[in-house]
């Protein structure tokens, strides 16, 4: 079975790679700089993570967040590691990957669209979607990176 993740299917979603981890922009930029963080291996569980695969993740944490505040300047972050979503198949095949949330205590206008966070303060609302231009999703890209 395919592996989401493996496959690397959203190449073009892709912010940069650590050793050990790919960063991608979300799709869903209801909260701006939303990003996915994905094992570069396929391992099921963070029970499994070797000690340098956790290394390179602290790592990472410093640098993204670092970015993502000079980029967007963030009130905090949300971190996650569900999985939920891979036991909604059939054959569930369970990939570590960590959803990073920037939350914001005020609106932001990035590009003239402006990013809201009407629940601050509390669980970030995952129902909500928000799709942006090819356009915008590469400048964000470009934003990210340059403050990595």
């Amino acid at each position: 079975m395919d592996c989401f993740f493996c496959t690397d299917k959203d190449a073009e979603y892709k912010i940069s790679q650590t050793e050990h981890w790919n960063i991608y922009l979300s799709h869903n930029q209801t909260y701006l700089g939303r990003c996915l963080i994905a094992l570069k291996r396929h391992t099921p569980d963070l029970a499994k993570l070797e000690r340098a695969e956790w290394d390179d993740f602290v790592s990472l944490i410093e640098k993204l967040e670092t970015s993502l505040l000079r980029s967007f300047e963030p009130s905090l972050f949300n971190w996650a590691c569900l999985m939920n979503n891979a036991y909604q198949e059939k054959i569930p095949n369970p990939h570590v990957h960590w959803h990073l949330v920037p939350r914001y205590s005020h609106a932001v206008e990035f590009k003239g669209e402006v990013f809201e966070d009407l629940e601050f303060g509390h669980h970030y609302d995952s129902k909500k979607s928000r799709n942006i231009s090819p356009n915008l999703r590469q400048i964000l890209i470009s934003r990210i990176k340059e403050n990595l």
